[in-house]
């Protein structure tokens, strides 16, 4: 049960900045801490849900010299619920990266769990070729608007999509798929092998796990990277690993949260890059719709029944 209550504004600690939070993305990942299942640990109910903001510094901590009041920056946020669905959040200053002037607050809040994944599973992890073939089930959700559009701008010849309805599968051609399958029939890595010349998808991208996971590695080519990035399903799988060997293929895993904290400067840089692909028209971040605090659990269940087309965002400020 989501809610809209009145809590105190945080107080930020010494390495710690305080935001006035203009827009935080909706993800899947608030959905499986709101079931209170481990993402990728267990998650203290009750809890203020959100983990990605763009808004206004507020305050500084005491330790931070080099933000100032007012400026525009995006921030990742710690913490069990993370704490990005209300009007002020902290955030470490490590996890607070400026935004310019002239960008949208609202698109940039969307651009590290959905922008930066994309990014980051088809150019590190999955070490995607031009010429290549991608596999993008779930491509009408907020990792997967990007990865359609990531995928052609880092030169796949051949991007796979895929929906679970007709009018789902059309929307997805006029963004830019080459072919659609249906993620709903049984025979769904048959279609992939149709249309990659029976040979498969180089890369394939595997965000609900369980039974989804099997057919991904099915339509996986031979050399074929599949990336596991999620496990929506939150069904088990099973992985034979001598499965691998005669094709020479790979399964890895993908985690934002991990990149971030192992290896910030690659993500920053992942981060920059996509601000300079919206800027210069390259990438349209697909924005589904803009609700206020009171829609978090329209939001929500729209995620839940797949029915989302891009990323949605909650407007704290916003009149219900």
């Amino acid at each position: 049960m989501l809610s809209v209550e009145e809590v105190p504004v945080p107080l930020p600690a010494p390495n710690q900045i305080l935001i006035r939070v203009e827009a935080v993305s909706v993800n899947y990942a608030d959905i499986v801490r709101r079931r209170n299942d481990p993402y990728p640990v267990p998650t203290p109910l009750p809890a203020i849900f959100g983990g990605e903001v763009a808004g206004f510094v507020e305050a500084l901590g005491s330790e931070v010299h080099d933000l100032a009041i007012g400026d525009r920056v995006f921030a990742l946020l710690g913490g069990g619920g993370k704490g990005g669905y209300a009007q002020f959040a902290v955030a470490d200053r490590a996890q607070v990266m400026p935004v310019p002037s002239s960008f949208d607050l609202d698109i940039a809040c969307t651009l590290v769990v959905a922008g930066v994944t994309a990014y980051q599973v088809l150019k590190e992890a999955a070490q995607l070729q031009p010429g290549e073939s991608v596999l993008i089930p779930g491509a009408l959700g907020g990792v997967g608007s990007y990865a359609l559009q990531l995928a052609r701008i880092f030169g796949a010849s051949n991007v796979i999509a895929g929906a679970s309805s007709a009018e789902r599968r059309e929307l997805l051609m006029k963004r830019g798929a080459s072919h659609t399958v249906d993620y709903t029939v049984d025979d769904w890595a048959e279609q992939v092998k149709q249309v990659t010349s029976g040979k498969g998808a180089d890369v394939v991208l595997d965000m609900a796990g369980g039974k989804a996971f099997q057919q991904s590695l099915s339509a996986l080519a031979p050399f074929g990277r599949l990336v596991i990035y999620g496990s929506a399903s939150r069904e088990p799988a099973t992985l034979a690993p001598r499965a691998l060997l005669p094709q020479n293929q790979t399964v890895t895993g993908y985690y934002v949260g991990q990149w971030f904290a192992a290896r910030p400067r690659q993500s920053i840089d992942a981060f920059n890059a996509l601000i300079e692909l919206v800027v210069s028209g390259k990438l349209n971040v697909q924005l589904a719709s803009r609700l206020p605090l009171s829609g978090a659990a329209e939001a929500h269940r729209t995620m839940e029944a797949r029915r989302s087309t891009g990323k949605t965002v909650l407007k704290p400020w916003m009149d219900a």
